[in-house]
């Protein structure tokens, strides 16, 4: 379920030229799903399906042939159609679903958060793959991804010390200020200089269970989308 950016710039289709809204009618304008264009291609647009799900042909690829003369390639104008159809009946959800919303906002800011943590890490080069080599690059992603779950492990052992140490204190927190809470900190931590390294020392075992109970909210806090209300997916 994607955020879409600027969704009051895309085009909306009716499903007809005769079907209009009382309140969202303007949102349509003359726009209108090209049905009998969908249904002609509709084995082409399964068989493409088919073939990627298989490994037989390459998103990236397909995706390049199929917007080269784009305006004369009747498949990808078939896909087109058939993209306008979901992505108007997914903006009409999203925009009637509060739920929906915050479940994407939420899940959305989450990656985003992470992604940040990663382009701290890589300062050198922003995260930038400069090297044309395949290995280099997987080597480049897997370190960095390293190094994001150390860091991410350390800052969860110091939340939960401080948090523990608190509670020790009389002062427990809610799961409120546990929820705001995150393990992407970075301003503790030295990005630059030099790190000696004690290879022959045992690492203490780690620790980082919470000592206090956690009050549940009174009611369920776990916004969840109304899944009835989006379009079906066969089963995805």
């Amino acid at each position: 379920m994607p955020r879409i950016r600027n969704w009051k710039d895309l085009k909306f289709y009716r499903p007809s030229r005769d079907t209009h809204y009382e309140h969202i009618d303007s949102l349509f304008g003359d726009n209108v799903v090209e049905w009998d264009l969908i249904q002609t291609h509709w084995q082409d647009l399964l068989r493409v399906v088919i073939s990627i799900q298989e490994g037989k042909v390459l998103p990236s690829m397909l995706l390049r042939k199929l917007t080269t003369y784009s305006h004369k390639n009747r498949l990808y104008q078939a896909f087109h159609a058939l993209g306008s159809v979901e992505r108007t009946i997914f903006l009409l959800t999203f925009i009637s679903d509060v739920k929906l919303r915050e479940v994407i906002h939420r899940s959305t800011n989450k990656v985003e958060e992470y992604h940040n943590f990663e382009d701290w890490i890589t300062f050198a080069l922003r995260g930038v793959i400069a090297d044309n080599v395949y290995e280099e690059q997987e080597k480049q992603i897997k370190y960095t991804g390293v190094i994001a779950n150390c860091l991410i492990l350390d800052n969860t052992l110091e939340i939960s010390a401080a948090l523990n140490t608190l509670a020790r204190e009389g002062c427990i927190p809610t799961i409120d200020e546990l929820a705001a809470l995150s393990p992407y900190l970075t301003r503790h931590i030295k990005r630059f200089g030099n790190y000696e390294l004690d290879l022959s020392a045992i690492a203490a075992p780690v620790t980082d269970d919470l000592t206090f109970e956690i009050e549940p909210p009174a009611e369920a806090g776990t916004v969840e989308a109304d899944h009835s209300t989006l379009p079906e997916t066969n089963g995805d």
